[in-house]
């Protein structure tokens, strides 16, 4: 873990290598300090020399000056040593996330993906801050300091030692109960994230089914869950303050009781026994070495702290993409023609029943292929498996006469258009929106892109018209404009095989029957998929399959099938029954 984590600090390791070169310098500024104010006390003011006081000022004005630019350069690599590694970190991951296939992307939850990309990378960026800087100055003022009172007077320093072990013993206690804590903590925040998520995305039907209640009692029955870990986490790392403190004030009487028993036993003589300066600068050097205790206390609750949010970082760092290339991959595809040789499917290893079971299927170029069937029959199943979305569990598909997985996965995509069920839009205007499809494609293009998918017309009557601003996920046009748009995106791909996923269901018939019209006459070659609920989407295809439970049903013409297929005459009836009642 920690290997992968290091490996994203990249062009910032000169900063993270200057932040403790620093850190060390201004620790040793400070380390000289006491010794000076010590010189000063005994050989100055107790030796009434005011030329020696001045020269002792002024060094100690330098010495604290120096301490004050390394203390400022440290700040300053660490600060962009820590930003940079949680930049690559977050860029890494997201990188990553792009290559992921869907059943990586299933794995993960979106909002755990989005609170390890924002939460966990903060916590290790002030992890990864205070490593570099409070983890390097801790143990160097430590030693400098240890050493230097040793120099002093060993016996009163071992007074340092005696607080080790309290506090070594407390620090323990405290991490091994509080980090099983924060590890539940970011597992809750996945929830949290999730319920504000879905909360957002279908605000209007929580609005129309007047759920506003229910959401906010939701809500704060996960935020009052992580009100009370964080509560309990925080009173156990409550004691760490009050231990420190303990130590520090009892370590000062001590040395204060045994430090000035030494100089009246020596009649304050510098020479011969302890003086008054030195026992002031051991006083100075009791606090730098217990603050630098406390300081490495803070390192380790915060890595704590940090440890869950790395190991969920590196979680998404260490997954693969299930699909990868071949080793020498076919970069053409020939033409449209697609067969399922005896596929089956199912989206996990341990399923016992396939989603999709045994389906033997040909289609030529240039055919259109429509798919009916009911909910949950897999007919959306059976089309990602085309453009390798997943992949089979057994038997194989091939495009072009050449098993989709021999092919190289962005080359078969290209040439493989899909509308999704759930269509998306981003945010920006309409024409780049369009040129996902196609990033050289003309205004030209996008205009006659837009004219085959319907949609010409109402982009035309807007102000602004290609050039509109399409806000998130498309809330300010209706589901049959935001249809046709992304209709029109597949089709700039100039793809030779288009898969329509139920992607007409919110327009009209007759909008419907020229979307279909216009393929036909414009894209002849093109090999068509349409998944539609309505019969009437594809009653003039060149075959029509119907799915049923995972298995092909029938595969036929309208008028074979009306003859043939049960299933399918008594959705054809229920439909002309439907539109003669409402005539």
């Amino acid at each position: 873990m920690i290997k992968k984590l290091l490996s994203c600090i990249g062009q910032y390791k000169k900063d993270s290598l200057l932040a403790p070169a620093y850190v060390a310098l201004e620790v040793i500024m400070e380390v000289i300090v006491p010794l000076l104010m010590a010189s000063l006390i005994d050989y100055g003011i107790d030796g009434g020399s005011m030329s020696y006081i001045i020269k002792m000022g002024v060094a100690l004005l330098i010495a604290a000056f120096i301490s004050l630019i390394f203390g400022a350069l440290a700040g300053r690599s660490a600060a962009v040593a820590s930003s940079g590694f949680a930049r690559n970190l977050r860029q890494r991951m997201y990188y990553n996330v792009q290559n992921f296939s869907f059943s990586n992307i299933d794995k993960f939850s979106t909002a755990s993906i989005i609170t390890r990309l924002t939460t966990d990378v903060t916590n290790v960026q002030n992890s990864y801050q205070m490593i570099i800087r409070m983890a390097i100055r801790a143990p160097i003022m430590l030693v400098f300091s240890l050493g230097v009172s040793f120099h002093i007077d060993a016996q009163l320093s071992l007074i340092f030692l005696g607080s080790i072990p309290i506090l070594g013993l407390g620090l323990w206690l405290i991490i091994s109960n509080v980090h099983p804590i924060f590890v539940r903590i970011f597992k809750t925040y996945d929830k949290l994230n999730n319920v504000v998520q879905e909360n957002l995305h279908g605000i209007r039907v929580v609005k129309s089914f007047t759920r506003e209640d229910f959401e906010i009692e939701k809500f704060g029955n996960i935020s009052q869950t992580i009100y009370k870990d964080f509560s309990k986490a925080e009173k156990l790392l409550a004691f760490n303050m009050p231990l420190m403190q303990f130590c520090m004030y009892a370590c000062m009487l001590l040395i204060s009781w045994f430090g000035a028993r030494a100089i009246v036993a020596s009649g304050g003589d510098p020479i011969h026994g302890l003086s008054t300066g030195e026992l002031m600068s051991l006083i100075s050097y009791a606090t730098q070495i217990l603050v630098s205790l406390m300081m490495l206390s803070m390192v380790f609750v915060m890595i704590t702290m940090s440890k869950a949010s790395a190991e969920r970082i590196v979680e998404i760092l260490d997954e693969e993409s299930d699909l990868k290339n071949v080793d020498n991959p076919v970069f053409d595809v020939k033409n449209g023609d697609i067969t399922f040789d005896n596929v089956s499917f199912a989206y996990s290893k341990q399923s016992h029943k396939p989603v999709l079971d045994q389906i033997n299927l040909t289609i030529k170029s240039g055919e259109t292929i429509g798919i009916l069937g009911g909910t949950g029959s897999s007919k959306t199943s059976l089309v990602q498996l085309i453009p390798r979305l997943y992949d089979v569990t057994k038997g194989q598909i091939t495009v072009g006469g050449v098993d989709v997985r021999e092919y190289d996965i962005d080359s078969l995509r290209n040439q493989v258009a899909v509308v999704l069920q759930k269509n998306i839009l981003f945010s920006g205007t309409i024409k780049e929106n369009l040129r996902w499809g196609n990033e050289e494609a003309t205004d030209e293009e996008l205009i006659h892109a837009c004219q085959l998918a319907q949609a010409h017309a109402f982009v035309d009557s807007f102000p602004d018209k290609y050039d509109t601003y399409i806000e998130q996920g498309g809330s300010n046009v209706s589901g049959g404009q935001k249809q046709r748009l992304c209709i029109a995106r597949a089709l700039l791909k100039k793809p030779k095989i288009l898969i329509l996923d139920d992607s007409t269901s919110a327009v009209d018939t007759r909008t419907d029957l020229l979307i279909r019209k216009a393929f036909a006459e414009e894209i002849p070659d093109t090999t068509k998929i349409i998944i539609a609920q309505r019969v009437s989407s594809v009653q003039d295809s060149d075959k029509i399959i119907v799915l049923d439970d995972g298995k092909i049903d029938a595969i036929g013409t309208h008028q074979e099938l009306l003859e043939t297929c049960e299933v399918y005459r008594e959705v054809y009836q229920s439909q002309m029954k439907g539109g003669e009642d409402h005539e």
